[in-house]
């Protein structure tokens, strides 16, 4: 115990277990995509899909409480070493101009990161809240339920349609492309994913998982938005 203690209070166990938790955050990512992305296709494979996720114990009882630890540490973390690493990388900027060695991606996560947080809170409140309040608050199942058939796809389109969320959410797409952009290799990299063999692919691979997720999640808000009216 004293070891994972003392290694999770180091600077490079912190950002082992940040990078642990930004690669599951990723993966939550691709599937949240891919289920969102049959909205466009069917509603009702989207609804059964939707329900499915919804309504499995071991989506509800055990993923779900691991995403939203791994997404408030992840956030917690990021601002607590950004402000641990501000005066020395200060320093370091000013020696050897760090800025010319970095880029704009790895200077402002901090600020990307914020504004995908704001996005996670108000995708929370726009989906998550309401479904577990139906759920396990009022403890009607019949409030998933729209015209006889689960609500999930009525409820997205019925957001979407208002041009200023539609907006927010593309922004926020926008901003988490960039965060990606430089913390999807960060990650493997604080994991040892580093050798001349393989990081150019991860790399590669990092920049076309950063630009084409949050494109797809664009072109969902997009969509909807525009098939609403």
């Amino acid at each position: 115990m004293s070891w994972v203690k003392n290694t999770f209070s180091s600077s490079i166990g912190r950002k082992f277990a940040m990078a642990l938790s930004a690669l599951f955050l990723m993966f939550f990512l691709l599937q949240h995509f891919a289920i969102n992305i049959t909205s466009v296709f069917s509603a009702e494979v989207f609804n059964d899909l939707s329900h499915f996720m919804g309504t499995n114990p071991v989506v509800q009882f055990a993923l779900q409480p691991i995403l939203i630890i791994a997404v408030v540490y992840h956030f917690v973390m990021g601002f607590v070493l950004e402000a641990k690493n501000k005066g020395a990388r200060e320093v370091k900027y000013a020696m050897n101009k760090g800025q010319a060695n970095s880029t704009w991606f790895s200077r402002n996560m901090i600020y990307s990161g914020l504004v995908v947080l704001a996005f996670l809170a108000l995708h929370f409140y726009d989906f998550w809240i309401p479904e577990i309040s139906t759920k396990y608050i009022d403890g009607d199942m019949s409030g998933l339920m729209a015209n006889g058939d689960f609500r999930y796809y009525e409820e997205m389109v019925e957001k979407f349609h208002d041009p200023l969320r539609t907006g927010f959410y593309v922004l926020a797409f926008v901003l988490l492309a960039m965060h990606l952009l430089h913390g999807f290799q960060s990650a493997f990299q604080s994991i040892g994913a580093r050798h001349p063999k393989y990081t150019p692919g991860i790399k590669k691979l990092g920049n076309i998982f950063a630009i084409a997720i949050p494109a797809g999640f664009i072109f969902i808000a997009l969509f909807h938005h525009l098939t609403s009216h």
